[in-house]
């Protein structure tokens, strides 16, 4: 299978990099470029990829918006966000709109196109400097303008997927929720694959967000 990518990006000599990288790649196809995220949110439509690598500052419309605005519609693209700036509020905000993936720009071109693999696959990917501490402290906090009390999962989900749910929220891969909780791996896939049905959640950096929001799992210091 090939994963059909929509790079966005105001730097086209960003874009060409990306592109030159790619073209190496079998399992990987560029399909379209954006310059703006007005551009982004329409080649979305347009293109229908599978990937769509999407940068931050761009002018008009940034890649926040375009995030939200693409994962909030009928596109079924996951969104990994690239880009030169890694502080909070640019992480937060693009985890809240929606993104699967948050990258920065100085990462080898070989781990973005494998990021990119990841991605595809619906499974999600933070760059290793984003720590999970600086996301225990973004997700923690309520949306800007919010004021909306911890989720409650009662009724909700399981007591053994509030478990895993509770794991998964700070950090831990599928094999170390299975030796945490003494299950197969298959078992821990099949409670992560109904966490991701019954919570509607996009992927597994959706599942740590709603973990913290729920207070499952709380900030370290």
């Amino acid at each position: 299978m090939t994963v059909r990518i929509l790079l966005v990006d105001d730097q086209p000599l960003i874009r060409a990099a990306l592109s030159m990288v790619v073209k190496d790649a079998p399992d990987l196809e560029i399909v379209g470029e954006a310059g703006t995220g007005d551009e982004a949110v329409r080649l979305a439509l347009d293109l229908t990829p599978d990937v769509i690598v999407m940068d931050i500052r761009m002018p008009g419309m940034d890649g926040i918006e375009a995030t939200r605005r693409i994962t909030s519609g009928p596109s079924t693209a996951h969104v990994l966000v690239l880009t030169t700036f890694d502080d909070d509020d640019y992480v937060y905000g693009a985890l809240r709109a929606g993104a699967s993936g948050f990258l920065v720009k100085d990462m080898a071109l070989e781990d973005i196109l494998a990021a990119i693999r990841v991605v595809a696959t619906g499974d999600a990917l933070i760059a290793p400097r984003v720590t999970r501490r600086l996301i225990a402290d973004l997700t923690s906090r309520p949306a800007p303008g919010s004021s909306a009390p911890p989720r409650a999962l009662t009724g909700v989900i399981t007591e053994r997927e509030q478990e895993v749910l509770t794991l998964i929220g700070r950090g831990l891969s599928n094999t170390e929720v299975a030796e945490d909780l003494h299950l197969s791996i298959t078992t821990v896939k099949t409670y992560v694959t109904r966490l991701l049905s019954k919570l509607d959640a996009r992927d597994r950096v959706h599942l740590v967000i709603l973990a913290y929001e729920a207070g499952l799992v709380t900030p370290s210091r």
